[in-house]
């Protein structure tokens, strides 16, 4: 499967703590569901175990938002909730 990132993910991916990786394992391996807007939500835990911002977690969850191509995904934004 082809996953591209658009720039406003890229960034948000540095931004949020995510890595690229993280991104695509979401997108391959993670639960689906519809969006607003005509894209999709590709939802992922990740163990985590250190702190982020001054506080320790155990886990983080990726979201990624991505709108369907020919051949795969263009991912539009990422958004990580830490838990």
């Amino acid at each position: 499967m082809n996953v591209r990132l658009h720039p406003h993910a890229q960034q948000r991916i540095a931004e949020r703590g995510a890595t690229e990786a993280e991104v695509f394992a979401t997108i391959e391996h993670g639960t689906w569901s519809p969006a607003r807007y005509g894209r999709t939500c590709f939802q992922r835990r990740f163990s985590f175990g250190r702190e982020w911002l001054g506080r320790w977690y155990a886990a983080k969850e990726v979201l990624a938002f991505a709108v369907p191509e020919t051949d795969g995904w263009l991912v539009i934004t990422v958004i990580v909730r830490y838990l």
